[in-house]
């Protein structure tokens, strides 16, 4: 078995007061919540404000209307409540036209952004504000207003997990035993270390539960896949996650010393998963040097760095609660971008009080003694607990890459049409640095933000456009009517570019289709020969350059004779 190192590596808008302790009722993302009430808005100047007010006053008293909600007056608003048997669509529609009247709206009701009720991300810390202040500096509460990931799956290569942990128990989807049984430790849902245990709880522990911390990915679910860290072990493994469909896979390990030596066969399997679109991410070197060892540098080789087209995933380091590099950490042309695992390591914490060094986040361990609590691995433990289950601070880069592998996960589920290369591109492009920057050595691309790398994802369309065409089968004259209509596919969530144009092809006999005209039109006239047999097809082209298959051929014969 090869040594490893693991062990480092609302804006709100409220509709009401909330009772304390108590979660807002939020829509699924993306719904729209009206409450029934018409805006009317008047005219601005006097005259036609005063007018508009009258033919209000005068229509609702004639269909028995009434005021409702708040009207202000000082921009000319009016709140109305439709008749009884009247929709509000409809109300709406019979006040538009009215003298004075600039605008008639429904209203809507917006909701607290999503805030989850977990104790960690408010109780006080004297050196970071909150416990888990990390999920707010990586936008992470953006991006969970744009999805919370159900369906997102996180594949974690890692010592295990404890399974009765009161903030994993439920987002375990499969635990997998990928070690030696002649070198085994425990079931896949066991962790005698506690390093897989604290790594999966930053990536998916249980949200919104009330319990202890919110793990990055919100309502996604863990694939646990349990290793000894041997080459046969973690190719098993990597190649298994894969076939189980995972999101993002996260390598929180990697070799004791900054070399490289991947074997042939890691190879195949990294490159076996990217093929299938999963999201690779491993963490950088615990140790301040330019070359990271695998999988890191498989994933981001050397000099690929700065040219954000390379990599097949993504090389992860660790960034301190300053927003730069921890000490710790590795750095250079293998970095792809950073996100947190480490806050200032002279810093004490609460709760409880950490002596120095500052051990970092907290995250989900397990209630019993690990070999993290060994003083030879760096322990004791800086434990506490919340609500009966237990945590612990630990830095270091395997803290910063479940964080990024949590977001690529998020983002694979909310744009399952991206291509991998979308997904690596947007969360370095997204990366937070100083304006106008690009790569830099220590932090790659910049430090995780999975809002804006949400918001751009969802607006990457690869679904092409579909269109139909209509043709007269027969035509009796020679100008023959084509006409078509198409639309650019929507999924839910995403933002589709919408159609740029379309072409219009003709085949006549067994010739090869010729293009007769390019156009953002929805018809073209054809000047066709009497006895002859036309074949037409329109293809749609979208904005994102996607373009439509070849869709059904329409048929049009012109009859002798014909004028």
């Amino acid at each position: 078995m090869r040594r490893v190192c693991v062990t480092g590596a609302f804006v709100a808008v409220l509709a009401g007061a909330l009772p304390a302790g108590a979660a807002a009722a939020t829509p699924a993302p993306g719904s729209v919540v009206t409450t029934g009430n018409v805006l009317v808005l008047l005219d601005t100047g006097r005259a036609a404000a005063a007018a508009g007010q009258t033919a209000i006053a005068a229509t609702a008293a004639r269909l028995g209307a009434r005021r409702a909600g708040r009207s202000v007056p000082e921009i000319g608003l009016i709140t109305l409540r439709p008749p009884a048997g009247v929709g509000a669509a409809a109300f709406a529609a019979s006040l538009r036209g009215l003298p004075g009247v600039a605008s008639v709206e429904l209203e809507h009701r917006l909701v607290p952004r999503s805030l989850p009720n977990d104790p960690a991300l408010t109780a006080p810390d004297p050196s970071s504000g909150v416990v888990e202040w990390e999920l707010a500096r990586e936008g992470f509460y953006n991006a969970w207003n744009i999805t919370h990931g159900d369906g997102a799956l996180v594949g974690v290569i890692d010592t295990g997990i404890d399974g009765t942990h009161a903030d994993l128990a439920s987002k375990i989807a499969d635990a997998i035993d990928q070690q030696d049984p002649s070198d085994a430790r425990g079931t896949a849902r066991t962790d005698e270390v506690g390093h897989g245990t604290h790594v999966s709880s930053l990536a998916c522990a249980a949200t919104n539960n009330g319990i202890g911390m919110a793990g990055a990915g919100y309502n996604c679910n863990l694939l646990l896949e349990k290793t000894d860290f041997s080459d046969s072990s973690i190719d098993a493994a990597i190649v298994d996650a894969a076939n189980r469909h995972v999101g993002a896979l996260n390598m929180s390990f990697g070799p004791t010393q900054c070399v490289s030596q991947a074997t042939a066969a890691e190879v195949r399997a990294l490159n076996y998963a990217a093929a299938r679109k999963v999201v690779l991410v491993a963490a950088a070197a615990d140790q301040p040097c330019t070359e990271q060892g695998d999988p890191a540098d498989v994933l981001q080789p050397a000099g690929t760095g700065s040219d954000i087209t390379q990599g097949i995933g993504l090389d992860v380091t660790a960034a301190d609660y300053a927003g730069g590099r921890a000490d710790f950490a590795g750095f250079g042309s293998e970095i792809s971008l950073a996100a947190f695992g480490s806050l200032n390591p002279d810093a004490t914490s609460a709760p409880p009080f950490c002596p120095p060094p500052k051990p970092g986040l907290l995250g989900a361990i397990p209630p019993f003694p690990t070999d993290l609590d060994n003083p030879v691995s760096g322990g004791p433990l800086c434990r506490t607990t919340m609500n009966g289950a237990n945590y612990a601070y630990l830095q270091g880069t395997s803290m910063a890459a479940p964080q990024v592998a949590a977001a690529g996960a998020l983002m694979r589920e909310l744009n399952p049409f991206a291509t991998l290369a979308d997904v690596l591109k947007t969360l370095k492009l997204t990366a937070q640095r100083p304006a106008g920057s690009g790569f830099g050595g220590d932090l790659g691309w910049g430090i995780l933000n999975a809002g804006a790398a949400l918001e751009v994802i969802r607006s990457v369309d690869r679904l092409p456009p579909v269109s139909k065409l209509r043709a007269p089968r027969v035509s009796h004259r020679r100008n023959i009517q084509l006409r078509w209509s198409g639309h650019d596919q929507q999924w839910p969530q995403l933002i589709a570019s919408g159609i740029a144009k379309f072409k219009v092809y003709l085949r006549l006999g067994r010739h090869r289709s010729r293009l007769l005209v390019t156009t953002k039109r929805h018809k073209f006239t054809f000047h066709g020969k009497p006895g002859q047999n036309y074949a037409f097809y329109v293809v749609a082209i979208d904005k994102a350059g996607n373009r439509e298959q070849k869709p059904a051929v329409m048929r049009t014969r012109v009859v002798a004779g014909a004028r």
